[in-house]
């Protein structure tokens, strides 16, 4: 297995572990969009045949607010592959990039109150902290936590 930076030749792997895993869809030109405005940030984990198993999909945040920050936009990894440790390194690897390119003071993101296994692993493991609820923040009206991570410690 190999993780590394993605690369914008890595978007149709990286759309398809999207669509066989989430129900949180985004449009080609989406994942384009992130890649070639912020390409530190996101990540791939490739098989040994060089097939995307996993991705994190990050930007740094484009509103104006008091700190700069980045934000997961998405984290999938295929199931046959959960639970070695691949989505925790590519968040650890976001993280840094967050930090080290662009100087973030935190690092942002949505998981659906009902996905106990996210939790788990942006709580438990991640140590990123409720900020708030997000009421009907899903297209089916599930509602969001939105989480933070403080990346200056």
């Amino acid at each position: 297995m190999n993780v590394r930076q993605a690369r914008a030749q890595d978007l149709l792997g990286m759309q398809n572990c999207n669509l066989h895993n989430l129900p949180e869809n985004y449009q080609l030109k989406y994942y384009l969009y992130h890649i070639a405005t912020w390409p530190q940030l996101s990540f791939v984990a490739e098989d040994d045949k060089g097939r995307i198993i996993g991705y994190v999909l990050a930007k740094m945040d484009e509103e104006p607010s008091d700190a700069l920050h980045g934000h997961i936009t998405s984290l999938s990894v295929m199931r046959k592959y959960r639970r070695l440790g691949i989505a925790e390194k590519l968040m650890r690897l976001s993280q840094r990039a967050m930090a080290e390119a662009f100087n973030a003071q935190y690092v942002s993101l949505h998981v659906r109150r009902g996905n106990i296994a996210a939790l788990n692993l942006y709580r438990d493991n991640l140590k990123f902290s409720v900020h708030e609820i997000e009421a009907g923040y899903y297209a089916d009206g599930e509602d969001a936590y939105a989480m933070r991570l403080d990346l200056r410690k």
